[in-house]
């Protein structure tokens, strides 16, 4: 199955119904529901599903966005806060995300999963690859010292996202929906890409999957801390789905894929039917370009 996330287009409508309209016409029965969903499209999103236009693959939590909030928020509140208060509602606006995945019958959320409390690695280290400077003592230092900071400093955080996973999956089975976690680009956000195995051994529960976000996983690559390809096949028994976009060097993602630097072709043996593959795009990408990162993958992957 393929889909096409809203987060391409939810910012020029003010109609959900147009919105989800404008995906179908570029052939998709099928949309994201993202992290960039006001209160006020829904109306709309709720005639267009049940009219039968289009059907929503996914929603990406949280969905809709909390009363007041008007922008893509994902990480306003984290399951990995430090704070009760920020977990608790973290934990109250993913439910209410499950409840709206019932309404417009999709059948899993994404889910990021928080992030450990450090210094901003991620961006230094992309800025010296800007440079040029993968390869130089500087670099190799700061990205020890990364690794070794956060290992020092997951085990708190990544209890507390585990304690709030808990929580909310009772509701989860409730409703039917499997729970996607996805891979993040920030070295400072969990699950580091060692610990999904840990994760998955903890909490069996089937609701509890894998999603792969590839511009991301090309990311932390392009960094020096995984192999792409690698880093899939290790998850490919949990697997649920994709975001795909691509990344121009070193961090430019959401790219339209044949763009950037993804090696989609040694992706594809992790790939099968039933995955959801979802098409994560920029909003200043125009259709053309969309069209020609849709046909691309589909040269590699197959049509379905």
């Amino acid at each position: 199955m393929y889909s096409l996330s809203t987060c391409w287009n939810s910012h020029r409508h003010t109609d959900g119904r147009e919105m989800l309209r404008e995906i179908r016409e570029l052939g998709f029965e099928y949309a994201e529901l993202s992290h960039g969903i006001r209160i006020s499209l829904v109306p709309g999103i709720l005639d267009a599903v049940e009219a039968g236009e289009i059907k929503i693959s996914s929603l990406h939590n949280f969905c809709p966005l909390p009363l007041g909030v008007n922008h893509a928020a994902p990480n306003l509140y984290e399951f990995s806060d430090e704070r009760p208060r920020q977990r608790e509602l973290a934990i109250k606006h993913t439910l209410k995300t499950f409840e709206f995945a019932d309404r417009v019958k999709a059948p899993l959320v994404v889910l990021h999963l928080g992030s450990i409390e450090m210094k901003d690695y991620t961006g230094k280290l992309c800025e010296m690859l800007e440079r040029g400077g993968k390869d130089s003592p500087k670099y190799e230092r700061l990205s020890a010292e990364a690794a070794r900071a956060r290992e020092a400093k997951k085990e708190k955080f990544f209890g507390w996202t585990k304690e709030t996973l808990q929580k909310i999956l009772p509701e989860a089975e409730k409703h039917g929906l499997k729970l996607g976690c996805e891979n993040r680009q920030a070295l400072e956000e969990i699950p580091i890409e060692s610990d999904f195995q840990f994760l998955f051994r903890e909490i069996s529960s089937p609701c509890l999957c894998y999603w792969h976000d590839c511009g991301h996983a090309q990311i932390k690559e392009n960094l020096g801390f995984i192999h792409h390809a690698n880093h899939l096949e290790s998850l490919r028994d949990r697997l649920a789905g994709f975001h795909i976009h691509d990344v121009q060097f070193p961090a430019r993602d959401h790219a339209a894929p044949g763009t950037g630097t993804i090696d989609y072709a040694a992706l594809k043996p992790f790939v099968k039917p039933e995955h959801i593959k979802v098409f994560e795009l920029s909003p200043a990408l125009p259709v053309e370009a969309v069209k020609s990162g849709i046909a691309h993958i589909k040269a590699i992957w197959g049509g379905d």
